[in-house]
């Protein structure tokens, strides 16, 4: 298998070699069917000749990979700006849909958004502030049920984070009361189905209280694992390779390598924040910034008690954090899991500072 090299401003090799693994079988798909009048799904895996998940398709991407990716609009990183006022609506909008999840490389997703048109791999990011109502309403426009886990609300799951039919909505609320960054995802069973499809995102609760910043950025760690290399028709999940934890791609905010392609930026001497969630649906992330130490983190979100001065912090699968870092020195400054398996599947992005000369070394 060919890995594409997909180079910014010098950034080394996104993926850089040549590997061959085990036999083929044949796809794997997971479905999830809907028992008449109940509320739990069953996973179903049409197994191949072999009966496993061998075949790696990691670092597969079209012959035009870096033509695609310098093209392609990256997966907006900033965060949006909460509401006014003491209440925020959210309202999402499930489908289902084809997205390309690194350059040439589709894959069939269950998929978040505001509407049909702007749902992609996975959810919008949502700002609240600590202490305003959150009224949220689901729409299922896909062809299986679904539901909303929020892991920033108190509130009894089996009320509020129940399963959704097709072509329905459904409402709760919940006071956001607790500081941090969140992971929300889909709690319909198999939830490792739901959430490997692409179906999870970050809700940031602003406290009143937290340092200013210049620039905020979220990024939301993922894993893919696909049952085809996804370049000539979208690939499926490959249940085997989820169970297995093999993946083929591990991206920030869906995408493998966005970042490098179209780096995040800041001016010398401005304090970045990033907030950060692990969706998994199995691996965390050793999130660190190569070329600095934070300033500030926030592990596991705890916003009372920050750590001063860590080089990497890990944040759990489900599990999210927060870190300012203030630069000086011009330059691209790797953003990355310190789990290099993850770099070399995808989860690399690059800050940019000012106006650098030359190339990072990573």
């Amino acid at each position: 298998m060919k890995y594409v090299v997909t180079v910014l401003l010098g950034v080394a090799a996104l993926f850089t070699t040549t590997m061959a693994l085990g036999a083929a079988d044949e796809a794997n798909k997971a479905r999830v069917a809907a028992e008449q009048g109940a509320a739990t799904h069953t996973d179903h895996v049409e197994s191949g000749v072999a009966g496993t998940a061998t075949q790696s398709f990691a670092g597969q991407t079209a012959e035009d990979a870096e033509a695609i990716a310098a093209e392609r609009e990256p997966f907006p990183a900033e965060l949006p700006a909460a509401p006014e006022g003491d209440v925020a609506e959210v309202n999402l909008v499930v489908v289902d849909k084809a997205v390309e999840i690194a350059p040439g490389v589709r894959y069939n997703v269950w998929a978040w958004g505001y509407d049909a048109e702007s749902a992609t791999a996975l959810g919008p990011p949502i700002h609240v502030r600590e202490g305003q109502l959150v009224k949220f309403t689901i729409t299922n426009e896909g062809s299986i049920p679904h539901s909303m886990d929020f892991h920033a609300a108190r509130i009894a799951p089996n009320e509020a984070f129940k399963d959704v039919m097709p072509g329905e909505s459904f409402s709760f609320e919940f006071v956001a009361g607790d500081p941090g960054v969140f992971m929300y995802h889909c709690g319909t069973k198999p939830v490792l189905a739901h959430i490997a499809n692409g179906m999870y995102g970050a809700i940031v609760v602003a406290p009143s209280d937290l340092p200013p910043a210049d620039e905020e950025y979220v990024l939301v760690s993922s894993e893919w694992y696909l049952d085809s290399p996804g370049v000539d028709e979208p690939a499926n999940l490959s249940m085997d390779k989820a169970r297995a934890m093999t993946p083929d791609w591990v991206t920030w905010n869906g995408y493998a390598g966005q970042y490098a392609q179209h780096p995040l930026t800041a001016d010398p001497g401005d304090t970045v924040r990033f907030w950060v969630v692990a969706a998994g649906p199995s691996l965390g992330t050793d999130f660190h910034v190569v070329g600095t130490v934070f300033d500030r983190a926030w592990a596991n979100a705890a916003m009372h008690d920050p750590q001063v001065g860590p080089q990497t912090v890990h944040v759990p699968a489900g599990g999210g954090g927060v870190f300012d870092v203030k630069i000086d020195e011009p330059g691209t400054y790797p953003v990355v899991s310190h789990s290099f398996a993850s770099v070399e599947l995808g989860q690399v992005g690059i800050l940019k500072v000012g106006e650098p000369k030359g190339g990072a070394s990573h």
